[in-house]
């Protein structure tokens, strides 16, 4: 890809759930296998051919700053935007845009607390063929209890250890149309705004994935992904 590829990473929370490891650092910047989980999610958008990154700061964003710098040691080119005050997830997203040139064609946008190895290409494949303004990926619902099947006599038939629910969430990372950017609320969260508009207008696409996926909401989060990186049973950054 020749043509700049900019994405946006949604870096300003604050990780009240992560305390004490967010008393002195924004929660993108909690290490994993002392890696920031930022760094990795990074890794990936560069493996999908994001040449650029805009930083969504928040609290504590000098943090964010001073580890990237101007991006080359990380293979990317690097940009933040600052919030002055509270913009909301929306109004982030919103001012981030600014910083995009306007004839580019699509964005990738993702919470900074999320790591997945899903491919972009099928995902923009998916933007494509439905002509949409902004495309969700969405993945199963864990379930965080292991589940017990028993048969019409009461007898335990089999055990299935936290395996999905029948239905999708949001996985937090989207492909946005540039033009996007008037649609979005100055202060506010785009789930509740936009893209509840976009879902009435029949513009917004999910794209089901079943690829690796975290968002690091909890310390067991944390340590259950930490394990799976160090024991090599989850491969990150794949193109």
């Amino acid at each position: 890809m020749n043509d700049p590829f900019f994405a946006l990473s949604i870096a300003g929370g604050r990780g009240e759930r992560l305390r004490p490891l967010t008393d002195n650092r924004p929660k993108p910047m909690v290490e994993i296998n002392g890696k920031p989980i930022i760094g990795y999610q990074v890794d990936w958008m560069r493996a999908q051919g994001v040449t650029d990154v805009v930083f969504l700061c928040g609290y504590m964003g000098e943090m964010i700053q001073d580890y990237f710098g101007d991006g080359t040691e990380h293979g990317i080119t690097a940009h933040y935007s600052f919030e002055e005050s509270p913009l909301g997830r929306g109004g982030a997203i919103k001012q981030g845009l600014s910083l995009v040139p306007k004839d580019a064609r699509y964005v990738l946008v993702a919470n900074g607390d999320v790591i997945t190895n899903q491919p972009l290409a099928p995902i923009a494949e998916l933007h494509e063929k439905t002509g949409a303004m902004g495309t969700m990926m969405l993945v199963p619902y864990p379930n965080q209890y292991g589940v017990v099947e028993s048969d019409d006599q009461n007898v335990v038939t089999r055990f299935i250890e936290k395996g999905s629910l029948p239905f999708w969430i949001n996985a937090g990372v989207y492909l946005f149309d540039r033009q996007i950017e008037s649609l979005l609320p100055d202060i506010g969260d785009h789930e509740t705004t936009t893209f509840q508009d976009l879902a009435k207008q029949g513009r917004l696409a999910a794209y089901r994935s079943e690829m690796a996926w975290t968002s690091i909401e909890s310390a067991k989060d944390l340590s259950d992904i930490t394990n799976q990186i160090r024991e090599g049973r989850l491969t990150l950054a794949e193109s």
